[in-house]
């Protein structure tokens, strides 16, 4: 929700900022979910039902949602390419082609060309031969 602040007039200003104070209040003089949660569910087991009984399968799979899995976190990969004239210019040869590189390869020069001396090998091509044709001779 985005709320036009300059478009608003003095007594509209007012009312949003009285609402927001109002909900201000609200939220923090009510309990967390969690706290509540909790309390339900130990007077649900008092009285012998569990939450579910109550509430249906829809509040078990509501009360708590489901997290992501964590992305995992690739590890830092030195630069094997860089441009002779920006030397802050890299490249670790993984993902996309920078722009920089692609026009360079793009005004004829090859990409090897870039590489740090010493330090990089290129970088393989792909060797699947899935969908590529073989003649095979026969002596």
């Amino acid at each position: 929700m985005t709320i036009d602040i300059e478009s608003l007039s003095l007594r509209e200003l007012g009312a949003l900022v009285a609402a927001a104070e109002q909900r201000k209040a609200l939220i923090t003089t009510r309990r967390p979910a969690a706290a509540v949660r909790r309390l339900l569910k130990a007077a649900a087991a008092e009285a012998g039902y569990t939450i579910e009984e109550l509430f249906g399968d829809e509040a078990a799979e509501t009360a708590a949602p489901a997290r992501k899995p964590a992305r995992r976190k690739t590890s830092k990969v030195a630069a094997k390419y860089r441009d002779p004239e920006y030397k802050r210019l890299t490249w670790t040869g993984r993902g996309r082609m920078p722009r920089w590189l692609a026009h360079k390869v793009s005004m004829g020069h090859k990409v090897t060309d870039f590489l740090i001396p010493g330090l990089a090998k290129p970088t393989a091509g792909k060797t699947s031969s899935i969908g590529k044709r073989t003649v095979i001779k026969k002596a």
